[in-house]
């Protein structure tokens, strides 16, 4: 009989780990193209890299949200190199999220440099950064607001910042990841985004934003896969728009988890 407890407990143990899969940090690098109406074909490179807290349960969520609805506090940091016209774009940022523990309360902070390196002009350097507060009324749904803003030698610019995040399963046992936010005053930024996922690896969508800074409008298809637990593949397509110019972005980016 004490044998039997044994090896049930060990086959319990078993099955849970084979539903629930863990993992602490992320990494990304991406590549892709920018193709204005006026100009030539540039590139697009990045990399980025998350760590979490504690690990991560990916349980029987969809694998691209699993850090979200396990409520994961994590540090990241990003970079992110493009070319449009004669003009070098060089992102760089960190940021934190914090679910605090034991309540439905978040917090988030943000802060980032954008280089802008001109072939005939001078250099054109900003920073960027934001915060907010947060609270998950209901399972899957974040609203926060914050500030965002950003400082340059033409302006310095603070307003406030409202979001939401909402991910839900439908009645036919998919699941659907809605986003949308925007800023109020002196900066007018915004985006709505959405993930349809045909299953726990698969998922399609849509985004488009606004941003103030440079005058940008664009909107965008997406595609990510899971091939297993720990590698997805993401492809997008995006059209774009500024005072200058009409473009396309093309990327695609590969993570892997650990």
């Amino acid at each position: 009989m004490k044998k039997l407890a044994i090896a049930s407990a060990l086959l319990s143990a078993l099955a849970i780990t084979g539903t629930a899969n863990a993992y602490q940090a992320e990494v990304g690098v991406t590549a892709g193209a920018v193709d204005p109406d006026h100009g030539s074909t540039k590139g697009i490179y990045g990399v980025e890299g998350t760590a979490y807290f504690k690990p991560v349960q990916t349980r029987n969520a969809p694998l691209a949200e699993a850090a979200y609805l396990d409520r994961a506090s994590n540090v990241s940091a990003q970079y992110n190199y493009s070319k449009v016209d004669d003009a070098k774009l060089h992102n760089y940022s960190a940021g934190i999220e914090y679910f605090v523990p034991g309540t439905d309360f978040y917090m988030s902070g943000d802060i980032g440099r954008q280089d802008m390196k001109f072939k005939y002009a001078p250099n054109f350097d900003t920073t960027l950064y934001s915060a907010e507060v947060g609270y998950l009324p209901a399972p899957g749904l974040l609203v926060a607001a914050g500030v965002k803003g950003y400082h340059n030698d033409n302006n310095d610019r603070t307003t406030p910042s409202l979001r939401a995040k909402y991910v839900t399963e439908l009645a036919n046992g998919q699941d659907i990841n809605l986003e949308a936010g925007t800023t109020f005053g002196n900066v007018h930024d915004y985006n709505i985004a959405a993930d349809y996922y045909l299953d726990k690896t698969l998922s399609i969508g849509a985004d488009y934003q606004k941003q103030d800074l440079l005058d940008n409008k664009e909107w965008g298809i997406n595609a990510r896969k899971f091939i297993n637990q720990n590698i997805s593949l993401e492809g997008r397509v995006g059209f774009a728009k500024n005072d200058v110019n009409d473009y396309n972005t093309y990327s695609v980016a590969a993570k892997y988890r650990f």
